[in-house]
């Protein structure tokens, strides 16, 4: 609570006194007279005594009020030039929020500020200022004409991209976390993984340090220690560290774990999928990895990888049905395993798809629909360009030859014809179409047998010496063909009991009907 002698200062403050706002600005900075220590309630007033060019204010706000505290401002540009006259009168920290303020918001300042901007910046870098170097360079390589980075021979460019790596290398040395992190970064676009060890073990550590901390608060619940939170930035870093250890030739898979611990407890998906796949000791192709680190953990696998799959990453449930599928593994489910294929082939992985079509190709014998789902997801890894995937589809291409018998009918089939006989024509049709037998043609349910990708046509109930095939449904003609039959037929029986009659009439009614289809 405010004691008495503050109570006339924040009267008066409130009616305008540009004095008393600096006044009531300036307690509320140190937390004196009572009131509660708040850069935010201080700013509050000190921007009104400001705004009436009090320079004592100018002083105050230059000397005590980040730029992240003026970036709550609805226009922060208008505080420009508090700072800028703050910094002229000699308060050298105003000069870094006045550059950064206008670097923002070039288009409000104008270009006179600007180049003031850039000036300021220049002077504190020159005076070793090293968060002035940072922005500076930040500056410089923000703002390099696409000509440097082709090295066409702008010398100007090349130079203020040289000069802004300068100046970089001289913040990262004073210890500005985001020139350190922009080193790192460049090293490992460059593919100087050596150098970007050396830059990223110092970052690495004090994540390590951050991680422990968090979780020695929360050593019964390690997931809450995700409170950890990491930027863009911090996640890269470690996942990129991490594989540089990871590559090494003895490689300390122990620190490499816990380094995509932090990065997955923090929400990474695929930090989740990499630690799981390090627990499980595999690789995303299913093959065994760091033989010489001990056993699989597959308990600790699992929830990281349910994680990752939950998350959207169709490559973790691949992993995990390869565990559930393991013979060592003391959860084994083959009925698990599949239905994890399952989803991964669903989500669009190209593995997982070939997979589960080869699997239950394996098995198609314990089940009709195993071949009609083979054909369906070599189908679907086929429309991702796998060559293999085409070549097994050969096996379910239609067969020409074999309809090429009712193609000579149907050319002679008249539009009389084929209003007397609709179920006959467009049975014609569908053996054109597909390349089906005369016992096909005509005794084909192909209601049943329509499964969308292909065409199942199996007539053994009626034709003993007939064999089950499918057909793939490959064209936009032998879809507008099936749609046209539902159309005809509706809900008529396509049984031997239904209107058509059994095989004998049906062959009796083409062989009569039409007199050339005879033998």
């Amino acid at each position: 609570m405010a004691t008495r002698d503050a109570l006339p200062i924040i009267r008066a403050a409130r009616t305008g006194t540009a004095a008393a706002q600096l006044a009531l600005g300036a307690r509320y900075f140190y937390g004196m007279s009572g009131l509660p220590q708040s850069t935010g309630t201080a700013f509050y007033w000190l921007e009104r005594a400001a705004r009436q060019n009090l320079e004592e204010a100018f002083m105050m706000i230059g000397q005590n009020v980040p730029y992240e505290t003026v970036a709550t401002m609805a226009r922060p540009y208008e505080a420009a030039p508090w700072y800028e006259k703050a910094y002229d009168a000699g308060v050298l920290k105003a000069g870094l929020v006045f550059a950064r303020i206008v670097l923002e918001h070039v288009k409000q300042c104008g270009v006179g500020a600007k180049k003031k901007a850039l000036h300021v910046l220049k002077s504190l870098a020159d005076a070793k200022d090293h968060e002035a170097q940072w922005m500076l360079a930040q500056y410089l390589h923000q703002n390099v004409p696409p000509s440097a980075n082709r090295h066409s021979g702008a010398i100007e460019s090349i130079e203020a991209v040289r000069f802004g790596n300068e100046l970089t290398q001289k913040a990262a040395q004073a210890g500005i976390e985001a020139a350190q992190y922009s080193l790192s970064e460049q090293a490992w676009q460059n593919g100087s993984y050596k150098e970007y060890e050396i830059l990223a073990t110092p970052l690495a550590e004090k994540l390590l340090q951050r991680y422990e901390i968090a979780r020695s608060q929360h050593v019964k619940e390690p997931l809450a220690a995700a409170q950890i939170e990491l930027s863009s930035q911090e996640t890269a870093l470690l996942m990129n560290y991490a594989e540089v250890l990871q590559s090494q030739t003895k490689v300390p898979l122990l620190r490499v774990q816990r380094l995509l611990e932090i990065v997955a407890i923090s929400g990474s998906a695929h930090a989740r999928l990499k630690l799981g796949l390090r627990h499980a000791r595999i690789d995303l192709a299913g093959e065994r990895t760091f033989p010489n680190h001990g056993a699989a953990h597959y308990t600790k696998a699992i929830p990281w990888l349910l994680y990752a799959a939950h998350d959207g990453l169709p490559e973790a449930w691949h992993a995990l049905s390869r565990i559930y599928a393991k013979s060592e593994f003391s959860q084994r489910n083959l009925i698990t395993s599949r239905g994890y294929l399952e989803r991964a082939a669903e989500m669009g992985l190209l593995s997982a798809q070939i997979e589960y079509a080869q699997t239950s190709w394996r098995y198609r014998r314990e089940s009709q629909f195993n071949d009609i789902r083979a054909a369906y997801w070599w189908l679907k890894a086929a429309e991702q360009g796998d060559v293999q995937a085409r070549k097994e589809l050969e096996a379910f291409a239609k067969l020409p030859l074999k309809g090429k018998w009712a193609e000579q009918i149907l050319d002679q089939v008249t539009t009389k014809i084929r209003k007397a006989n609709p179920f006959l024509s467009i049975r014609l049709e569908i053996a054109v179409a597909f390349g089906l037998s005369r016992p096909e043609a005509l005794l084909l349910d192909f209601r049943k047998g329509d499964h969308g990708h292909c065409l199942e046509v199996d007539i053994s109930k009626y034709h003993a010496k007939s064999r089950r095939r499918l057909v793939l449904v490959d064209s936009e003609e032998q879809r507008e063909v099936l749609k046209a039959a539902a159309r005809v037929f509706g809900d008529v029986d396509l049984s031997t009991n239904g209107p058509e009659g059994n095989y004998r009439k049906r062959q009796y009614k083409l062989k009569t009907l039409l007199p050339s289809s005879t033998p």
